[in-house]
């Protein structure tokens, strides 16, 4: 078990880190953008507006003269002030104005000079009191300008803040706004990945540990005069481990560790990526001696120069000759390693992988038997084992499989053993975990009579051919239960890892490939689709022999076709060389199927023979597949 790694706290942030300070927490960005920060405004101005039309208070309704002398004749007038002929006043009760169906109390109006009415008499019958104040109190000047200006100010303060907000967020990408103080991270007692959580690579661990000693005991190399490497790059397929071996070497060395993938520097906006690699890089430095891991660094170290002048290459390469800055040692980085992981060394610029900067290149390859079982131990530590699991079997039949493959066998048979209601993860749970692994998922398929017959006919033919020819991988299990694209599976491993591989052995590989075919063609005269995958091996294995391997007298000894399938298939060769190839591919797999239809014509009884005990079994396990065959099993 390996301790989580913290999360990343901002998006401009794309590494995490282990045994470090973490990085600034600065505030996020304002959501929606632009947008959204003036619809933010437009609605802050309405509310504002909103808010201060309360403060106004009641107003006050200017009526006609008439109206005015109907309310005090009516005796509905509470009170008046009067200066000149403009008269403010106040209802009683509330009315309802004349032509309209709004009500109203306060009002204003203006006595005509030709007005010889009685008004005074008609007030003080009424008791009217004529106040010395206006009625309605009007606010002074400032208190208007203020009011005025308060929506404004409002959306001046919010903008302030939104920007310092923004500046703050944008640390990483020009350094703008405060840093806070970095704190811990790492929860007291957590346990980081050493060299115990990583088995199956033990030649891998020999190098790093050169590394680990380094960052250790810096002084003993500095007295002998001998640097820090600057870089490791740890190169090999996917799900090999080089991620967890990144991380064993820093939690070895217990010096911090930065982990980020190479795509996280990649932005739309030139010099973003090149910034934050600065920042990557500072952040190291204030606690170094430390470890940055580069994960998938071909992402942005590909070889410069191929179409530079098309803008999507300029932010990648820029990111790319920042990191070449960094290493160089100008930026006083002694103390920092960096580590990378790539499954395309191949495509590396030259200028990332010489000495100075990786001074290693370290091939991480899928573990060996011994390896896969350590692998096994270490992924079943937590996973309650029956007394019948036997890993060194298991590990026996999982030839080429990675760690992380190992990882998901372990998972997959803990998985069914729970679906099973069991309390251990048996023998069978880790055999039919490899089955859905290795062929796939069974999947309920309602096949004709005549469709089984040729399937059982087609993964006979593989499994007979796979028997007979000498050298040959034995054959596992054959089932004509559909799992996965295929209506039957023939699964072939060998007893021991194979490195290298014989003309004899892929002649092998071929024939066996085309068994299906061929008994397809030898018992019902007609092939079938069937065939898809099996023509899709036995091209790659053609073009290889003859292409790359060296194989074809004609072709000769040289390399006509890259083992890069992303290279352009045409600048590899000249045409001529290229249709030498195609002719002997053709030449080679021509040969291969006549000697899988001479066999299975010349094993017909076999054939039926296994056929048969398909379509009544429809799975046949290693023992029951040689003995329906009359085939002893011979050790090869």
């Amino acid at each position: 078990m390996t301790n989580s790694v913290p999360p990343r706290d901002r998006t401009d942030q794309p590494w995490r880190s282990e045994g470090a300070p973490p990085p600034p927490q600065p505030g996020r960005k304002m959501p929606g953008g632009w947008g959204g920060l003036l619809l933010t405004a437009l609605a802050v101005y309405l509310i504002t507006n909103l808010v201060l039309s309360f403060f106004n208070g009641e107003e006050q309704r200017t009526i006609a003269y008439t109206e005015f002398s109907k309310q005090v004749t009516a005796g509905n007038v509470a009170k008046i002030y009067s200066k000149g002929d403009a008269i403010q006043g106040q209802l009683k009760k509330e009315t309802k104005a004349p032509g309209t169906d709004e009500k109203y109390t306060k009002f204003v109006t203006q006595r005509p000079a030709f007005a010889d009415d009685d008004l005074w008499a008609e007030l003080v019958k009424d008791d009217v009191t004529v106040t010395a104040e206006p009625v309605v109190q009007q606010r002074s000047f400032l208190a208007n300008l203020l009011i005025s200006l308060a929506p404004m100010l409002l959306l001046v303060l919010l903008w302030v803040f939104i920007a310092r907000r923004m500046a703050r967020g944008m640390g990483g990408m020009g350094g703008l706004g405060r840093k806070t103080p970095p704190k811990p991270v790492e929860l007291e007692g957590a346990r980081r990945t050493t060299f115990e959580d990583v088995a199956g690579i033990d030649e891998v661990e020999g190098e790093l540990n050169d590394v680990v000693d380094f960052l250790k005991n810096p002084q003993a190399y500095r007295r002998m005069g001998a640097r820090m490497p600057g870089g490791v790059l740890l190169a090999g397929p996917p799900g090999t481990g080089k991620t967890l071996l990144a991380r064993a070497v820093a939690g070895e060395a217990g010096v911090p560790f930065f982990s980020a993938s190479a795509s996280e520097f990649i932005e739309m906006i030139v010099g973003v990526g090149a910034s934050r690699v600065r920042e990557l890089f500072a952040e190291a430095r204030k606690v170094a001696p430390a470890i940055v891991f580069i994960d998938e660094i071909d992402t942005i170290g590909r070889a410069r120069g191929g179409g530079s002048g098309m803008g999507g290459h300029d932010e990648r390469e820029q990111t790319l000759n920042q990191i070449l800055t960094e290493m160089d040692g100008f930026s006083g980085s002694e103390g920092v390693v960096v580590l990378a992981a790539t499954n395309r060394a191949d495509v590396l610029d030259p200028a990332l992988t010489r000495p100075g900067r990786f001074d290693r290149i370290v091939q991480v390859s899928p573990p060996d038997r011994n390896g896969r079982e350590a692998i096994l131990e270490i992924h079943t530590r937590q996973i309650p084992l029956a007394a019948d699991v036997d890993l060194a079997q298991v590990a026996a039949t999982t030839p080429g499989m990675t760690g992380a493959d190992l990882a998901n066998l372990a998972n997959e048979a803990a998985l069914l053993a729970v679906k099973r209601r069991q309390n251990e993860v048996g023998g069978s749970d880790f055999s039919d975990a490899l089955e859905k692994v290795q062929l796939g998922a069974e999947r309920s398929l309602v096949m004709s009579d005549e469709e089984r017959r040729r399937t059982a006919y087609h993964e006979s033919g593989h499994a007979l051919l796979g028997m007979l020819q000498p050298g040959a991988d034995p054959v596992r299990k054959v089932t004509i239960v559909p799992r996965g694209r295929a209506l039957g599976v023939t699964l072939s491993t060998p007893d021991a890892d194979k490195y290298a591989y014989t003309e004899e052995y892929l002649r092998g590989r071929i024939i066996g490939a085309l068994g299906g075919m061929a008994a397809e063609q030898v018992v019902f005269g007609v092939i079938t689709t069937g065939a898809e995958s099996d023509l899709e091996q036995v091209t790659n294995l053609a073009r290889g022999m003859v292409g790359r391997w060296g194989m074809s007298p004609r072709v000769g000894r040289l390399t006509a076709i890259p083992g890069d399938a992303q290279q352009a298939y045409g600048l590899s060769a000249a045409p001529a060389t290229l249709d030498a190839v195609d002719d002997e591919m053709r030449r080679i797999v021509d040969e291969c199927y006549e000697a899988a239809c001479r066999l299975l014509r010349e094993n017909r009884e076999r054939l039926d023979a296994l056929a048969a005990a398909l379509l009544e079994k429809e799975t046949l396990e290693e023992a029951e597949a040689y003995r329906a065959a009359g085939i002893p099993r011979l050790a090869k």
